[in-house]
């Protein structure tokens, strides 16, 4: 039989899982809502043992499963100290997984995973000294120097998200004021450009949509990108990266997104050059990726992951 994992995503919203063979091929996939709470945790046991029968039906051998969270993620003893989105709060997440499902399991944090993807097989392929800013919902950042992933004292690096602006700016869900996630991530860029007096839209990209055409969603995507290029020079030179790759949702912007963040970047890093700036090729996938290659890691066919090339269908 074939060698194959299970890749599950959980996010606040939805749990992506797919089930990805050691060539790196994607053979099947099931999405759910999270459900909350542990909940969620049910909800991805049932989508494991659900791929897990269509892989087997599919002559497939599945020997593991990775699974990528949001919050504050001990990848040694997968536990999750703290998930707001999730509401978790010091849950053995690997112990909730790995009896029940008679599989060894892999938890990690979802943008590290994305982060470890894109270096792997997307945007980043290669770099030992790159950031990968996520940006979704929310936004993190996955920090990859000499080419090691960079975790924090207390699993708590990247939250990039939180960095200050805009002082004395918008309050932020995290209980601070002008923090970079409350202008440029989705939710804030669609929360701002309602509150301003908008167009009905349901979400970013319907934002993203009206530029240049809708002089509110104008202004309020430009604030988001100024405030992204700051939260991007910060970062310059706080780390020196050769690299910069933007993510997520927000990243399906493309060229309205990339180009006026370059532009910003080039008045910002005064005396010295802006790293290059590139958009994720693995899109909203990264996640389930940077899962796919921890679980093999758990398994005999861990160097299978070696031979693996940018893939030609994305995971979800």
């Amino acid at each position: 039989m074939t060698a194959a994992v299970v890749a599950v995503d959980v996010g606040g919203t939805t749990v992506k899982a797919s089930v990805v063979d050691d060539r790196g091929l994607p053979r099947h996939h099931r999405t759910a809502p999270s459900a909350g709470g542990t909940d969620t945790v049910a909800v991805v046991r049932s989508l494991v043992e659900s791929l897990r029968g269509a892989a087997v039906a599919d002559g497939l051998d599945v020997l593991a499963a990775g699974v990528v969270t949001p919050g504050l993620v001990d990848a040694e003893t997968g536990r999750v100290a703290y998930a707001s989105n999730l509401g978790w709060r010091d849950l053995d997440l690997r112990a909730a997984l790995e009896g029940p499902l008679g599989l060894p399991v892999s938890v990690g944090h979802d943008v590290r995973a994305a982060g470890r993807a894109e270096r792997h097989l997307g945007a980043a392929r290669g770099a030992d000294d790159f950031v990968l800013l996520q940006l979704g919902t929310g936004i993190a950042a996955a920090v990859v120097t000499g080419g090691a992933l960079v975790s924090g004292a207390g699993s708590a690096a990247g939250e990039a998200g939180h960095m200050p602006v805009y002082p004395d700016g918008e309050p932020c869900p995290c209980g601070k004021r002008g923090c970079l996630e409350a202008y440029a991530a989705g939710a804030a860029v669609l929360r701002r450009y309602l509150a301003a007096g908008g167009a009905e839209v349901n979400t970013a990209r319907g934002v993203v949509a009206r530029l240049g055409a809708d002089p509110v969603a104008d202004r309020v995507w430009g604030e988001a990108v100024t405030a992204l290029a700051f939260g991007v020079s910060t970062l310059t030179m706080l780390l020196d990266p050769a690299l910069v790759v933007l993510g997520g949702g927000l990243a399906l912007a493309g060229d309205a997104l990339l180009e006026p963040v370059e532009r910003a970047m080039a008045d910002l890093l005064v005396w010295r050059d802006a790293p290059p700036i590139r958009l994720s090729t693995l899109g909203t996938a990264a996640g389930q990726w940077g899962a796919a290659l921890e679980a093999f890691a758990l398994t005999p066919h861990a160097g299978c992951v070696e031979s693996w090339t940018r893939p030609a269908t994305p995971v979800a």
